[in-house]
């Protein structure tokens, strides 16, 4: 089997325990992954600490530091294939998506290396005389980066990008589940000449490893993506230490298809939405609104479309559906699937395991018309759609709102002036208008509500990174004249 390590002070090492990472395409273990736990998360915040107050890091100028993330950027585009390769081998997504993503992965450090020294602060028209006010934008200091089994090396590209070009540093947290790829890319963070403790990158279970990175005292930053169910113990720990959090969780995004749509298009574009990365994405359009005079037309496109996929192993460039990641994933979404047909909603196709090994799951939709299915409202992580009708624009807008989550949606029409009527309307992040699940690194992404806070992509997220220092230089030679007068 293959053996992993933590980069901890710019350094290989094994956690204090060893645990098997599973291959989800065959149920069996392929590699041992180091296990880090509370005194390997010391040395890793500890070294990001040194780095960014004493090392040579603080040093560096902001073009330096663009310079080495550009170093980078050339890196991962070397190196995509093979970590494209881990990722699938690790996690089961498919390779013919995370070859292309890991590609792409490449911009967004190249955008980032150009945001570098761009990150400006300002002279303020202070209200005083003999004054000069100006405020600095400086990095907000470590970061905790806690980063799931899905995409995670774009997930945390735009965490580490904007972060690295904002002049912080950093201990990043790969998922248990999968983290081969961030473990073998802390190989090209090294070889790129990021000095040594600026970019820890580490994995292991909650309570030892989670819980320990998250509250400890001399992280000022977390920023994580996973679940809201997690999310409420990041923020419980953040209590210790006062950290502030950018928080990008889970979706139930609408997918919202009125009757005047391009429907052969849409429903291109809700496969994409529900079943490429085997609906393991916080932007999975999950729900889907269709207006009832086509509802019928676009359900059967849809299902001879998902009853079309091509289901098998991951590594094969055809492939279209891939194993979820893990055992429990399956499981999850088998009781979620049964409690809703239980409850009256329509099995239209699939609603079943794909025979064989491994952990793979059939293309499925729901028909939940009349009845009050949960998978309108719990996020499944995986192939599963569940779909309803609408007459008017009003209960299209008030369905696509029915949500505690605020992530993502999609809103295929012809009609203009509905679609900015719409957009304005939807509460989410994101709004797609006849396309879906694009990205850019200069488009920020996140959510409302049960989806988090806070922007990844774009300057925005760069800016997240730092906090303002107000500096106040009084240019008269004459003394002070009163000590007690504020002024």
């Amino acid at each position: 089997m293959q053996r992993f390590q933590c980069y901890i002070d710019g350094e290989f090492a094994d956690g204090e325990a060893r645990f098997e990472s599973i291959d989800p395409a065959t149920g069996a273990a392929w590699a041992e992954m180091p296990e880090a736990r509370e005194a390997d998360v010391n040395r890793a915040v500890e070294a990001a600490h040194r780095a960014l107050y004493a090392g040579p890091w603080s040093k560096l100028t902001a073009t330096q530091r663009g310079k080495l993330l550009y170093k980078l950027a050339d890196l991962v585009a070397e190196n995509a294939q093979k970590l494209a390769e881990l990722e699938t081998r690790d996690t089961g997504k498919i390779i013919r998506e995370t070859s292309a993503q890991i590609a792409y992965v490449a911009e967004y450090y190249r955008y980032y290396a150009g945001i570098a020294d761009k990150i400006e602060g300002s002279y303020l028209p202070i209200d005083k005389p003999d004054m000069d006010v100006w405020l600095r934008r400086e990095p907000i200091g470590v970061v905790a980066m806690v980063v799931p089994w899905n995409s995670q090396l774009f997930l945390s590209a735009v965490k580490i990008g904007p972060a690295l070009a904002a002049g912080c540093t950093m201990v990043v947290k790969a998922s248990e589940d999968g983290p081969a790829p961030l473990l073998e890319f802390a190989r090209l963070i090294c070889e790129a000449g990021f000095p040594a403790g600026v970019v820890n990158i580490i994995t292991g279970f909650g309570p030892a490893c989670g819980a320990a990175l998250s509250r400890h005292p001399k992280v000022d930053h977390i920023a994580f993506t996973g679940g809201p169910e997690t999310a409420r113990h990041v923020v419980r720990n953040s209590a210790e230490n006062l950290a502030s959090t950018s928080l990008e969780l889970g979706g139930k995004s609408p997918f919202i298809v009125f009757a005047d749509a391009d429907l052969e298009s849409a429903a291109n574009a809700q496969v994409a939405g529900i079943f490429a990365a085997t609906g393991q994405s916080c932007v999975a359009g999950s729900r889907l609104i269709v207006e009832t005079s086509v509802k019928d037309r676009f359900l059967d496109i849809l299902k001879a479309k998902a009853e079309a996929v091509r289901i098998g192993s991951p590594l094969d460039m055809a492939t279209e559906v891939g194993p979820l990641a893990t055992r429990r994933q399956r499981d999850h979404i088998e009781a979620l699937v049964d409690r809703s047909l239980a409850v009256g909603a329509r099995l239209v196709t699939g609603g079943r395991a794909a025979e064989g090994a491994g952990y793979y799951y059939r293309p499925t939709i729901l028909d939940c018309d009349g009845s009050s299915s949960p998978s309108l409202e719990e996020e499944f992580f995986g192939p599963v759609l569940s779909v309803v009708s609408f007459d008017t624009e009003a209960e299209a807008l008030a369905t696509a709102n029915n949500t505690r989550y605020g992530l993502a949606a999609g809103l295929f029409t012809r009609d203009l002036t509905r679609a900015h009527r719409l957009m304005k309307g939807i509460r989410a992040g994101i709004v797609w208008v006849n396309t879906y699940r694009a990205v850019s690194p200069i488009a920020p992404f996140g959510g409302f509500g049960l989806s988090g806070h806070g922007r990844e992509g774009g300057m925005a997220a760069a800016l997240d990174f730092t906090r303002t220092k107000t500096v106040w230089l009084r240019t008269s030679n004459e003394p002070i004249p009163d000590p007690f007068v504020m002024r």
